[in-house]
């Protein structure tokens, strides 16, 4: 709700830091700045503090397009266009940007140990859908009716997912000291892994 100018508790500045989404250790957290927080706000944001290795975990936003600005370090921004069905990656630095088209599937991997970011949307609060609920919510019976994955198996591997997550791996995984525990083998299909090769600009663009 917007104020009224003239209200004596209208004011046109506030603390990105105060109102904490996520914290999953003293290096790596996410504060924000909504609508609710301040009401005067045209586009809110997290204030994005990552470690190497730590990840944004997979999502998407319903009514927001997101951009990504690089204040320090350097991340990967990976996001899946529903179009052409390919993954578009990007590694970017202090100031430079990255785009992510609202509903499109998206994921954030810090590449050193300073990444500060901010990942401005155009809407004061944007709606989120974590792959973290997408994934621990759907049966494994539909998993399997839809993609003959098995029941048991999908079971097994969500296991470890039990809540709502923006910041991973979670803490307690086998592989959170290990960013590049098991890098995949690039093949038309996946890409290179994120942490071979991280200089290039494009790492996991296709021909």
């Amino acid at each position: 709700m917007q104020l009224n100018p003239s209200d004596p508790s209208f004011r046109l500045s506030a603390d990105s830091t105060k109102k904490m989404a996520e914290q999953r250790d003293a290096n790596n957290y996410i504060s924000q700045l909504f609508g609710p927080q301040f009401p005067e706000i045209k586009n809110g944001f997290f204030n994005a503090h990552m470690t190497r290795g730590i990840i944004i975990q997979p999502h998407w936003h319903t009514n927001a397009s997101e951009m990504i600005f690089m204040i320090r370090g350097s991340v990967i921004t990976s996001v899946f266009n529903p179009f052409t069905q390919k993954l578009m990656s990007y590694q970017i630095g202090p100031g430079e940007v990255s785009m992510l088209p609202k509903g499109w599937f998206h994921w954030i991997i810090a590449l050193t140990d300073d990444v500060h970011l901010l990942t401005i949307f155009d809407v004061p609060t944007p709606d989120v859908v974590f792959g973290s609920d997408f994934l621990r919510f759907t049966p494994a019976e539909v998993m399997n009716r839809a993609y003959c994955i098995d029941p048991a198996a999908y079971t097994r591997t969500v296991a470890p997912i039990h809540k709502s997550t923006i910041l991973g791996p979670p803490t307690d995984c086998a592989n959170a000291g290990m960013p590049n525990a098991n890098p995949m083998q690039p093949n038309r299909q996946q890409h290179q892994s994120y942490f071979a090769g991280s200089t290039a600009k494009n790492p996991n663009s296709f021909s």
